[in-house]
This record gives C-alpha cells, structure tokens and sequence, in this order.
C-alpha cells in the first residue's frame, strides 16, 4: 500500500488527502449492525469530512445527515437528501439563519430557550426537536466535551419546568429529544447514564418519536490505543433502550450522529520532506504543509501514527516533526520514524475526520486536493486550489 500511497503523490501532488471508500463503508455496516432495536436512525455527522462525494457516499448507503450550519444543511441538499433526512443542530446561531431552515424543510434541534421562544411565537404549532444539556463531563478533553455545566450547548436539565411551559404555552410540538456529551468517549456507562435522565425528559413529552444520543465513540490514533467497544456498547444500549419502550408502551427511534468514527481510520494525509534541521537538542523534519491543513495536533494536542512510506524498513530515529507555516506548528515531537531524507513521503494515518474540514489559507497558503480510492481507483475529488481561487472573492480597489 506504501507504494499506492507513493504514485497517489505522484499523480495528484503534495500534499494531498486520501479516503478509502471501502473503510467508510465497512464502519458504518458495523454501527449499524451493532445495536438490535427495532428503529434506528444514523445521522452522519457532516461536519467531520463534508466534501459532497462523502455525503453521497452516506446517502446511497442509507444514512440521514447531521448539519450544524445552514451551508452544511446546502450541501447535504446538494448531495441528495431529503430535507426530513436532515437534522439542523446549531448553536448560538441568528433568527435569520433558523428562518432559512425552516424554508429548507429541514428537521431543526434547538438548543436555547431564546429560540424556542421565537419559533414558537412565529409559527404556532411548529415541529422541534430539543438539545438537553446533561451536565455529565465526558470527553477525551474539556475542548471536546460539551455536555457538561458551563458548556455553551443544549437547555440545561434543570431548566425543564421551564421548557415544559414554554412548550406547552407555545404549542410547539416535540418530535426529538437530543443530547450530546462529548467525543472521544470509552466508558459506555457514561451514555447509559446520559440516557437516565434524557429518558426522564422523553417521558415529559408525549409527541417524542426519536431519541438521539449524539456521538462520542473513540477511535484508537495508536496501535495500544482504547477505544469504544462498539459491540458491546450497541448490546447493552439495545437492551436499556428496549426496555424503555417497553416501560412506555411505545416504539421510539434511536437515532445517533457518529462521523469521527464513520471517516477517521478511511483517511490519509500525505507530505513531502522539505528539510531535515539539526539543533543542538533535536532533529527536525520539516514538511510541505502546516496547522493550515492539519491543525488537530496542534489544536487538540491530537496524536496521529506517522510512517516514513519512503523507507518503511529504515532504521528507526528519533525526530520533530514540523510545518511551514509562521507560527509553532509541531506535528509530533520524539516520534520514532524511519530514517527521513529530503524527499521522502510522510504519511498521517486517522485523517479523515476534522482534518480537511479543519483547513484554512493562514499564511495565504493553498489548500490541497482530495483523492477518494472508489472500487480500487483513486478519483480526485478535490482540486488543489490555486492563487486565483485565494482571489477570487478579493474586490481590488484603485489606490
């Protein structure tokens, strides 16, 4: 595969994404196949790896979308789902971009009473779903856990003798329930109890249909890494869920919103040596790329497997491994790697979730393409940008 990965770079140049749509494919049969329930809903969390080919990917296996912006809602739109395939969760967002929403037909997650209220003034009757804040901390870190007290998402669970009045007053009916308690996640009994007290929420409102636990399944980025045992996860969820609908005598949809899990192993990320820099404390690799196309190491303090696919069986040296862009843009520091020489290609497995969609023009540098491997040929999917394209929205005054 080293060598497949070497002609990709060859033909498509560097530094370039890589998805393998067999990957994709094969994590989503198995979510799917890991919870026994009578109703099951997956949301595609959009946000994690949103090039519309992806999204068609997800559409012809059956999957519904997850947006959290109304351009994300645009794309989805674009790529063939439904409006009622479409789940709307923002956050903090204005009444303009819920009023575009509604006229897309979309299903809307609302996540503050001020918006509730608006929606319900304006169109009495109006359909919701409702994001409950938990108040559990879960997460691999405080940036990616957003359930707990002082997180900027959901109505908190305290704040429901309010939500009921409002509802009630309004005459807003509750279609979903929704929580989510962060990424990263490995204890299951953190979902179980997330879903204790969103299952007291539910039993508050008659007209709820789905219940919707999010996302936060953890994917190892090392080979002794943890991660969330799905199987036995989705059997011990299945059972709680099914004996909930049992207790009420109705047949709810469990709905859940995984993309970190769906995309991130199916990735790559491809860079070129630059450089090979000795200092008096350490060697560094430098590569033809930056925090402005791969920013969760820097961002997340995330780590990603690195291979020298150059010199795969090269003696093992100990390096930095860092970007071209102005800023401390470190990918990876002690990293034990196949002896690197200028030139060679590294690889950054676990790519595929929150890396292109990460991107940016910081340092006014262009971002690459995309390559999708679709029944074992490598499609572009992407153009490499070009200076015209960091132009193009650019109006030039005559000074």
């Amino acid at each position: 595969m080293d060598r497949d990965y070497q002609e990709l770079l060859n033909e498509f140049g560097s530094p370039l994404y890589v998805y393998e749509e067999e990957v994709i494919r094969k994590n989503y049969e198995r979510f799917k196949s890991a919870f026994q329930v009578e109703n099951l809903k997956i949301f595609y969390a959009c946000k994690a790896l949103s090039n519309q080919n992806i999204l068609s990917l997800f559409k012809s296996y059956g999957a519904s979308l997850d947006c959290v912006s109304i351009e994300e809602v645009e794309l989805g739109i674009r790529a063939g789902f439904s409006p009622q395939e479409i789940l709307f969760t923002p956050n903090c967002i204005s009444e303009e971009e819920y009023e575009r929403a509604i006229a897309f037909g979309v299903r809307i997650n609302v996540d503050n009473l001020p918006a509730l209220e608006y929606l319900g003034m304006k169109y009495p009757g109006i359909r919701l779903w409702i994001r409950i804040n938990p108040h559990l901390m879960a997460g691999g870190n405080r940036k990616i856990s957003v359930g707990h007290i002082d997180s900027k998402f959901g109505i908190s669970i305290h704040q429901l003798p309010h939500l009921k009045r409002l509802v009630q007053s309004l005459g807003i009916e509750v279609e979903g329930i929704h929580t989510h308690t962060g990424s990263d996640i490995i204890d299951p009994e953190i979902f179980i109890r997330a879903a204790e007290l969103i299952f007291g929420v539910v039993r508050e409102f008659e007209s709820v249909r789905y219940i919707d636990f999010g996302s936060g399944f953890k994917v190892p980025y090392r080979p002794e890494d943890t991660e969330t045992q799905l199987e036995e996860f989705g059997k011990k969820f299945g059972d709680a869920f099914n004996e909930f609908c049992t207790s009420q005598g109705k047949e709810y949809t469990l709905c859940f919103e995984p993309g970190k899990f769906l995309v991130s192993n199916s990735g790559s990320f491809l860079t070129k040596v630059n450089i090979i820099k000795q200092t008096t404390s350490c060697v560094f690799i430098g590569v033809d790329s930056g925090f402005n196309h791969f920013i969760r190491p820097m961002f997340y303090d995330a780590h990603h497997e690195l291979s020298n696919i150059s010199n795969p069986g090269g003696e093992k040296k100990v390096y930095n491994v860092v970007g071209y862009i102005c800023e401390t843009d470190t990918f990876a520091s002690d990293r034990f790697i196949s002896e690197v020489k200028k030139g060679d290609v590294l690889r950054f497995s676990n790519a595929g979730a929150y890396c292109f969609s990460m991107a940016s023009n910081y340092n006014s540098r262009l971002r690459p393409a995309e390559v999708l491997i679709l029944n074992g040929e490598a499609r572009l999917i992407r153009k490499r940008e070009t200076l015209e394209n960091l132009l193009e929205n650019q109006v030039i005054l005559e000074l």
